[in-house]
């Protein structure tokens, strides 16, 4: 009998969190689809992932173009013959005083870190559905539970891929499908050298990539839906009504 692999399709592979995933994932000898823009850095991670998991390819896709996600939907499952596992990592940051935003980088960001997963997911679902088998993994962020001094256009992606995802696993309650929702706090990623891009107000630790990778990689079979990596709950469920506590909280926690 032939052994069918699990398959895992990880945006945003092409470095930090989605990198670390896909080499933690092929370690455990899941196979790995890797979509990102970089075809030159998504081949070296390939490469590496190959090791463990010889069947793994990449697809190289800009996910701010919305017709990117029904090609990577469609691509991967032709390669692979189903995909077990949709993790959607990819996003960009929108560090930019509100007084300074303008619609069209809003629009950006929001496409990358929440449109793009709701359409992959909508591209995948009817496929995961009639195999009664499927995970669906979204990237959230602190920043998707905690207003932060000037995101507003990034915090505003992830609060509406938080909200997307406890919906989505409502819905799909009654199914084989599972959904998680990952919420990482500061990691250590390229998402923090942006040239050009305004400074973040953070200014505190961050923890390495590979670190939330394996608690992704932990949490895709486990029975939790939200996932705090680090477990920094506390810090997302302590808020204020007073607007001038909640600012002068926020800058402390955010260790400026």
């Amino acid at each position: 009998m032939v052994e069918v692999r699990r398959t895992a399709l990880i945006t945003g592979a092409s470095s930090g969190i989605g990198a670390a995933l896909a080499r933690e994932l092929a370690s455990r000898g899941i196979t790995v689809g890797l979509v990102a823009r970089r075809q030159d850095r998504l081949a070296e991670v390939l490469a590496e992932c190959q090791t463990d998991a010889p069947g793994s390819r990449y697809f190289v896709e800009d996910l701010a173009d919305p017709s990117a996600a029904a090609r990577v939907a469609d691509a991967a499952w032709s390669a692979f013959g189903h995909v077990d596992v949709l993790v959607n990592n990819a996003a960009i940051p929108g560090v930019r005083h509100v007084t300074r935003l303008d619609p069209g980088e809003v629009e950006r960001v929001m496409q990358v870190n929440f449109q793009a997963p709701v359409r992959l997911t909508l591209a995948l679902l009817p496929r995961m559905l009639e195999r009664a088998a499927g995970t669906i993994v979204n990237v959230s962020s602190l920043g998707g539970r905690l207003g932060i001094l000037r995101e507003a256009a990034y915090c505003s992606s992830k609060f509406a891929l938080c909200g997307w995802s406890e919906s989505l696993a409502l819905d799909l309650w009654n199914t084989p499908l599972q959904v998680k929702l990952i919420i990482p706090g500061a990691v250590d990623t390229e998402i923090w050298d942006r040239p050009g891009a305004e400074a973040s107000a953070y200014e505190g630790p961050r923890v390495p990539a590979v670190e939330v990778a394996t608690g992704i990689a932990d949490a895709i079979d486990s029975d939790v839906f939200e996932h705090y990596l680090p477990d920094m709950k506390s810090v997302a469920l302590y808020k204020t009504d007073n607007i001038e506590d909640y600012f002068a909280q926020s800058i402390q926690m955010l260790g400026t």
